[in-house]
């Protein structure tokens, strides 16, 4: 009977011995991914700001913009501008799984940068003080959602169906606005842009959270790592223009 019970008891300590070890992995392959993410966002902050402040010439005390901004933003360029960050996330998206992780990083940097060049404009048209306080509204409220997500015993599958149906709307209602230029459209696809993102935040960490596996290799690590960085990244990208265009205060000149 003794050794029933010291058997029972050893089995049940190296459950609890491998538990401890797969919540210790994950909670360190969480937290690669968001310095990851913080790291993207950091990129993507230092040079929208450089590229504005390039772009700007405060002399005369209006905002004119110098010779390399209206190049930038008042020539076919800006398209090009527009556009090159989604052609390297897609990019990323599809070759990650030929590249090592060290190439994967690099894209992933690469990506942030040019993010941050297409999203200088908003330097533009908002003003610094609105920026940075949605900026602090947009990190809180990912932070709270984001750990929703990661806790919750919820399934939350059920919800990604029809996040993505809203997502989509809202991808389609942006392009159509590009040429109707109307504010209450844009208004609306603002509103439900903030809950589509709110809820994706929660969802999209569930989904990293659920990629986990103990077996995998450094390499396969590193790429979910750097995929869930991603998505999360823009997560929060898409969230902080949202409740910009709902909140942030327009340059007045």
């Amino acid at each position: 009977m003794s050794d029933y019970d010291r058997n029972v008891a050893a089995r049940y300590g190296s459950v609890t011995r491998s538990e401890a070890a797969i919540d210790q992995g994950l909670r360190t392959y969480m937290l690669r991914v968001y310095n990851y993410m913080a790291l993207g966002l950091a990129i993507t902050g230092a040079a929208a700001i450089g590229i504005f402040m390039l772009s700007v010439d405060r002399s005369g005390g209006a905002m004119q913009l110098t010779p390399f901004g209206a190049t930038l933003f008042n020539s076919p360029l800006k398209w090009v501008i527009m556009f090159a960050p989604l052609g390297a996330v897609m990019f990323l998206s599809f070759r990650i799984q030929s590249m090592n992780v060290g190439t994967a990083q690099a894209v992933f940097w690469g990506y942030a940068a040019l993010m941050g060049l297409s999203l200088s404009t908003i330097f533009l048209v908002y003003t610094g003080e609105s920026i940075v306080r949605v900026f602090f509204i947009s990190a809180a409220s990912f932070g709270a959602l984001s750990l929703w997500g990661y806790t919750t015993k919820r399934d939350l599958s059920a919800m990604g169906t029809f996040l993505m149906m809203g997502l989509i709307g809202i991808v389609i209602a942006s392009l159509v606005n590009i040429f109707l230029a109307s504010s209450m459209l844009q208004w609306i696809v603002s509103v439900v842009g903030v809950v589509v993102f709110a809820g994706l935040t929660a969802y999209d960490t569930q989904r990293i959270k659920e990629m986990y596996f103990e077996g995998d290799d450094d390499v396969v690590a590193g790429k979910k790592a750097i995929m869930g960085a991603l998505t999360l990244y823009l997560d929060f990208i898409n969230l902080f223009m949202m409740m910009l265009q709902l909140f942030g205060n327009r340059n007045s000149n």
